[in-house]
């Protein structure tokens, strides 16, 4: 959310049954529905929020917060009461990687990533939509269809690619050039790792650069 979108919902807010209002028995019933899905959706904002914080602790190598599946739970819900497809779409995605890659329970994440998948494509939220693709190729791997995965990370690098996101894709291409190397592919994965470096580095993707050196060093032999 930026500072305009910001600045506008905290003037909604101000604006949501205000003290002059309702002493002077201005609330009518339309105004109230109103303000009710305002309110669910900020309040599904901020759930889904502290619930991406939490995750983003857990990727630092923090301890797991028990608080985090319930979040992204209930921000689900409240955008799906709200009918937004795009905001439950993104719940629906962290709610599945929670139980993903937090839980290790790949059978509970799936339908989840299904129906975030479903909300996404009907969004267009092509972002949300890469991140969703990515998980099923990782649900993939876990599961022996090596076919299956390179096309869903294959899809999720050409969707993050379409919209600009090159530190996004290049982390793409460094689960690619795992997948190639879990092939027997040493060549396809020294060059899905070379173009992989090329566009972190453009796009200062620091993080992505210490995944790249971490493959190189943990399948030097086999990189040659």
């Amino acid at each position: 959310m930026d500072d305009e979108q910001h600045a506008g919902i905290a003037e909604q807010l101000r604006r949501v049954t205000a003290l002059q209002d309702i002493e002077a028995y201005r609330c009518d019933q339309q105004a109230l529905d109103a303000a009710d899905r305002l309110l669910d959706l900020v309040e599904a904002g901020a759930l889904l929020a502290r619930g991406r914080t939490m995750h983003a602790r857990l990727v630092r190598g923090e301890e797991t917060d028990a608080r985090e599946l319930s979040l992204f739970e209930r921000a689900a819900e409240l955008y799906r009461g709200a009918g937004d497809a795009r905001g439950e779409a993104e719940a629906l995605f962290w709610l599945a990687t929670c139980h993903q890659t937090v839980r290790r329970d790949d059978d509970a994440a799936l339908p989840h990533f299904l129906r975030s998948r479903e909300l996404a494509e009907l969004a267009g939220d092509k972002l949300t939509l890469s991140c969703i693709v990515r998980h099923l190729g990782f649900l993939d791997v876990n599961a022996g269809r090596l076919p299956e995965a390179r096309k869903h990370l294959e899809a999720s690098v050409r969707l993050r690619r379409e919209i600009g996101f090159d530190a996004g894709a290049a982390a793409g291409m460094v689960a690619l050039a795992e997948l190639a190397l879990d092939d027997g592919d040493p060549k396809r994965a020294r060059d899905v790792l070379d173009e992989a470096e090329r566009l972190a580095t453009d796009s200062g993707a620091d993080g992505v650069l210490r995944l790249i050196a971490n493959v190189r060093t943990q399948h030097g032999e086999s990189l040659g």
